[in-house]
């Protein structure tokens, strides 16, 4: 599995660690990443929860905007992590090599920008417009996102992104207020079932857990057991031990 270890550049992540406010220290992170088994760098400037500011695309971008080229000189695989179109374009042409859609690619404009750079583009699964409007699945979540994947590559076909998508169940976001027990479930409910959504023959990419609870230790086994293509990670050296210990890489 290739990782992605997060950093980020908006100052309310839930992950304290991730949190950058200079070039400088995005590179002492991204260092600390990659040396603990990262292969790539994932950066975002907005952050995507419920206790998240939401702030102009402007302030977003200047977050990054510093911070985009000092990554990209590293020479690793950078992603954005953007639901803005301007900013993805910004990013992408300060260096981004991968579009993290955080939209879940559900408007022209962010396809537009995509297709313009032919960059590789994660599509995550979202059961609302963006991030912090998800609505509760209330029916299998497998059948709800296969669904939506087969809407997202129709789209991706008018512009010839298909082969350039990666998959993301998109179980790194989940409606605000939504209890852990319940959530617990939803996402034990779609990974065990990962195999389905390699119907679409396309890469699969999953936000690994973080937390260290027994279900969430639970939750991240089951994932690298089902060894998907990509992970978007806060704690390298956590994945590869358990790589290590199931044999797997």
């Amino acid at each position: 599995m290739q990782l992605f270890g997060v950093v980020n550049a908006s100052p309310d992540s839930l992950h304290s660690e991730s949190i950058v406010d200079s070039p400088e220290a995005a590179l002492t992170r991204a260092a600390t990443l990659l040396s603990a088994g990262a292969d790539a760098i994932d950066l975002g400037g907005q952050g995507s929860t419920d206790i998240a500011e939401v702030v102009h695309w402007t302030i977003e971008w200047q977050r990054l905007e510093s911070i985009v080229p000092a990554l990209a000189a590293l020479g690793v695989p950078l992603s954005i992590d953007t639901w803005r179109p301007e900013v993805a374009r910004r990013a992408i042409v300060a260096g981004a090599t991968v579009l993290n859609a955080a939209d879940g690619m559900q408007s022209d404009e962010m396809w537009e920008v995509a297709a313009e750079f032919d960059v590789p583009v994660v599509v995550p699964f979202l059961s609302g417009p963006d991030p912090r409007s998800m609505a509760m699945v209330e029916r299998d979540p497998v059948d709800a996102i296969v669904e939506f994947f087969d809407a997202r590559l129709q789209q991706a076909d008018r512009y010839g992104m298909r082969d350039r998508c990666i998959l993301d169940p998109g179980t790194g976001f989940a409606p605000p207020n939504w209890p852990w027990e319940q959530r617990y479930h939803y996402q034990k409910r779609v990974y065990t079932n990962l195999d389905v959504l390699r119907q679409f023959g396309l890469p699969i990419y999953i936000a690994l857990p973080w937390r260290r609870t027994d279900q969430h230790d639970e939750l991240l086994e089951i994932v690298v057991r089902q060894q998907p293509d990509y992970g978007r990670v806060h704690h390298p050296e956590r994945v590869r031990s358990l790589e290590r210990d199931l044999g797997i890489g």
